[in-house]
Order: C-alpha cells, then structure tokens, then sequence
C-alpha cells in the first residue's frame, strides 16, 4: 500500500485559459459546470478559481487537487470532462496551457493568481523535516503502542499511513503558510515595494 501510495501521489493542476472578450459570462457558467461535475468524481479535493484582475485580462486560472494521479487520470479520460470541454472551445482564444505538480511540490502550494513555482528544494527539505520529526516522535509514544500485538511489518504500514495522511492534509498545509515569507520571499518583497 506504501508502494503504490509513492507511486500514485496527490495531484495539483493548474490551468490556465484565455477567454475571448464578452464571452466572459458564458465562461462562468462553464466553469460552475466543470467544477460542479469533477467534484462529482472520487479523489477530487476542491478548485479554486481566479479571474481576471482588469478588463484587458481575459485570462482564468484554475487550481483544483485530487488525492491519488490515478483518480485524477479517471476525470480526464471521462467522457462527462471531454462534453464540457467541447462546449468551451468556442469561447477560448487560444489553447489552455496545463501545469500538473506531483510529489513533495503538492505539499508547498498556496493559491495564487500566479504560476505555481515551486520553492527550493533545499528548503522544502527543512520545512519537512520540521513537520516530520514531531510526527514521529509522537507516532513512537502513542500509536507503536497501540499496534504492538500486530506483526511489525504492519503496524509500521499503518503508523506510515497515518503519518503521511496527517503530513498532506493538516501539517504541511499549516507550515506551508506559517512559513511562507521564507519560502516565498519574492512574493513577500513584491507585496512590500507594493506598499511602499
């Protein structure tokens, strides 16, 4: 189960569309559809979605997650995504580009109007093993115990499990914004100059 989890990882994908000029309130409505349909399918986890910040922008940004590539791999094959495209095509101005980030990445995304950049490894390393560390210190006093009368092999899989639910879904997200002037210091620079 650890194997195929390392090798079937959360997934975000970032989408990027040019929307052709007074097409925008039809857009809207297909990305209500769109969104509204894919949540219908396993392993989705949520969208966000970002407009244009003037009227000479027309280009949307769609951030959406699921929890294993395959389930996301199952909405793209699906015919239920392939029938909302198509009704899409006519109010693009060009081709959507797509970005999909896998792995250790998935754990250091904020929304953002912007491209998704992922930070240096070097401090993506620091910062899990900031989060790991107290994880598995409290996995050894509180849940080894617990799954000592099953075999090691086991109640090892189990605590790993546990640990990893807990790194993507409450920890990392939280040291991901309590550690975010760090990680993104040029975000945090522009806002600066921004204000001055």
């Amino acid at each position: 189960m650890g194997e195929q989890n390392l090798g079937d990882p959360p997934v975000t994908v970032v989408i990027s569309r040019q929307v052709k000029p007074g097409c925008e309130a039809a857009f809207e409505k297909f990305i209500s559809g769109i969104t509204a349909a894919a949540m219908t399918f396993e392993g989705h986890l949520g969208a966000n979605i970002f407009r244009p910040q003037t009227p000479e922008h027309h280009e949307y940004q769609i951030i959406f997650k699921f929890d294993r590539a395959s389930n996301l791999r199952i909405w793209q094959e699906s015919e239920c995504r392939r029938q909302w495209l198509a009704r899409a095509e006519s109010l693009r101005l060009e081709a959507p580009t797509i970005k999909v980030i896998t792995g250790l990445e998935t754990w250091f995304t904020l929304p953002s109007p912007k491209p998704i950049i992922p930070p240096p490894r070097y401090k993506m390393a620091v910062i899990t093993l900031l989060a790991i560390f107290p994880l598995v210190q409290l996995a050894n006093v509180i849940l080894v115990p617990l799954f000592r009368s099953l075999p090691a092999i086991l109640g090892g899989l189990i605590t790993t499990g546990i640990i990893v639910l807990l790194m993507t879904y409450v920890v990392m997200p939280r040291m991901t914004k309590l550690f975010s002037h760090w990680l993104y210091p040029q975000k945090r620079s522009r806002r600066n100059h921004l204000r001055k």
